[in-house]
């Protein structure tokens, strides 16, 4: 059955430098004859789903490498979630109905890569790492026109306090943004300060009987309603021939 992703046979745009990887290569090999008849039986047997969890083990492993481990804790924890991703494609490879393999998971990524860096592969002009976060958000737009506000794609199973980020930042480009007048603000050095002020809070909220994880993920509902409805506001003013506020 053919792949679900004909731009496997993309190449790429003149100019990228292309590097056999042996290495790389060898590990699909291994992963491959894992899988296989006579391979590792426990191997064979997962699924996506069953998956999920070392997934997000492997992740939190390698965060932990960047902030607190050695270059070979980080060589270590890069693999580790290296080879989930082969793992997965493996996995899909041999699904009846939509099968994909690493190469088109390449592919895909490679092509996404490219559509949002025009100014490097295209004729925009982008000189400043500012100029690129600006554009950033229509750039990706261009890739999924079916998508009817900012916030979509936001995965749902984000921490409340990685959530509360991703949607400050989306709602900064509508000029959306949390209350703030009248409110006193710590004043804080650094991020050590920063990290001291919200850990007193969620000891304030424990004292008080509060879960503050679901506090924020209901604070941050709150701004995602504002952020939809200043988006379809803006969308309709496009539509009307108006000019949007910013």
């Amino acid at each position: 059955m053919s792949s679900p992703t004909p731009a496997a046979s993309a190449a790429p745009p003149a100019g990228t430098p292309v590097e056999p990887h042996p290495a790389l290569d060898a590990l699909i090999g291994v992963m491959a004859r894992l899988r296989a008849p006579g391979g590792c039986a426990w191997d064979a047997e997962q699924t996506h789903e069953s998956l999920t969890k070392y997934l997000i083990e492997e992740a939190h492993e390698l965060i932990e490498a960047i902030e607190h481990g050695s270059r070979d804790d980080l060589l270590e924890e890069l693999g580790d979630v290296l080879y989930q991703v082969l793992f997965h494609a493996d996995i899909a490879a041999a699904d009846s109905d939509a099968p994909f393999t690493i190469e088109d998971v390449a592919a895909r990524s490679m092509l996404k890569m490219v559509g949002r860096h025009p100014h490097v592969f295209a004729d925009v002009v982008a000189d400043t790492a500012d100029e690129v976060s600006a554009n950033w958000e229509t750039w990706k737009a261009a890739e999924k026109p079916t998508r009817t506000s900012v916030l979509d794609g936001l995965p749902g199973g984000l921490p409340a306090l990685v959530r509360a980020d991703k949607v400050l930042s989306k709602g900064g480009a509508l000029g959306v943004a949390p209350q703030t007048a009248g409110r006193e603000r710590p004043d804080l050095a650094d991020e050590r300060a920063l990290g001291e002020e919200l850990l007193h809070l969620v000891a304030v909220a424990r004292e008080r009987g509060w879960d503050a994880e679901r506090a924020l993920r209901t604070a941050t509902r709150d701004l995602e309603a504002g952020i939809r409805a200043a988006g379809s506001t803006a969308a309709t003013a496009t539509v009307s021939g108006e000019e949007s506020s910013p």
